[in-house]
């Protein structure tokens, strides 16, 4: 199985618990269909792109096949989650037990369509902002219980992921500082006397008063929130290199270059997932 988020028994589950939300009591269509064959038939497809892209979800694709064939349907593919593709490419070779293809066939398209669209729009980003040595992150705006997919496909885009759950990194966003009477300092204070050493300590701040407060109370992360280009060059230079830097906010294709000069570190938005909508992929019947 993949790297980074994907673990085989982990994707294995999560797609059997998508087939019976898909499949419920039985493909009505199918199992009538195939009815009325002999039962020795094999049927065979291409998996093929009908748009340019990165593709993405290689072995969850197939995983959803192994689950619902045991071992009756084979699929060969001629890319890697990563590689460029190009409208009309053959992607991969679908063949075997008709039932199982045809069954398995709308919920395997739709993890790579979904993945490959994540992967497609993330390098557009990544791409822009690589030449000035900025990192391009993904945030924890994701649809719930398809986050490992989502930022798996950041990731196999160019992008640095964020943290992928509330126990992976201390955030103090701004509700949490007024909670505490708008005090950050307080606010890093207490959490550092009670947080590991391995977790980072990052505080979201929209003014330049609270960049100064997080930097003496020791952030290791201090994130620039919507703030404009003035007051975040202002802030780099206020910061120092003292902590990492990543900004957030108003974050787009068309922004991003001028947001990368700037000299943060990182750049961190969630469209990357959000906005990246499918890629057209699609079974071709030979």
């Amino acid at each position: 199985m993949a790297k980074y988020l994907l673990n085989n028994f982990i994707v294995r589950e999560f797609v059997k618990e998508a087939l019976k939300e898909d499949i419920g009591y039985g493909d009505i269509t199918t199992d009538y269909v195939c009815s009325y064959l002999r039962g020795d038939e094999t049927f065979e497809v291409n998996l093929k792109t009908r748009a340019d892209g990165i593709f993405c979800g290689r072995d969850v694709f197939k995983t959803v096949f192994d689950v619902l064939s045991d071992n009756e349907v084979e699929v060969e593919f001629f890319v890697s989650d990563g590689d460029k593709i190009k409208k009309d490419d053959i992607l991969a070779k679908i063949k075997g037990n008709p039932r199982y293809i045809l069954t398995g066939e709308r919920l395997a398209l739709n993890f790579v369509q979904r993945m490959s669209a994540i992967a497609t729009y993330t390098k557009k980003f990544v791409d822009i902002v690589e030449p000035y040595g900025v990192s391009m992150a993904d945030t924890r705006k994701n649809t719930p219980n398809f986050r490992m997919f989502e930022k798996y496909a950041a990731k196999i885009g160019g992008a640095r992921l964020h943290r992928f759950n509330l126990c992976d990194c201390v955030m103090l966003k701004d509700n949490h500082i007024a909670l505490l009477g708008g005090d950050i300092k307080k606010a890093v204070n207490m959490v550092r006397k009670e947080n590991s050493h391995a977790h980072k300590i990052e505080v979201e701040c929209d003014k330049i008063e609270q960049v100064k407060e997080a930097l003496e109370a020791g952030a290791d992360i201090i994130m620039l929130d919507n703030m404009n280009l003035d007051e975040i060059k202002k802030c780099v230079q206020l910061i120092d290199k003292k902590a990492i830097v990543e900004i957030s906010g108003n974050v787009t294709l068309e922004t991003l270059p001028e947001l990368a000069k700037t000299g943060v570190d990182i750049i961190s938005s969630s469209s990357i997932i959000t906005k990246a909508g499918t890629l057209d992929l699609g079974f071709d019947y030979l």
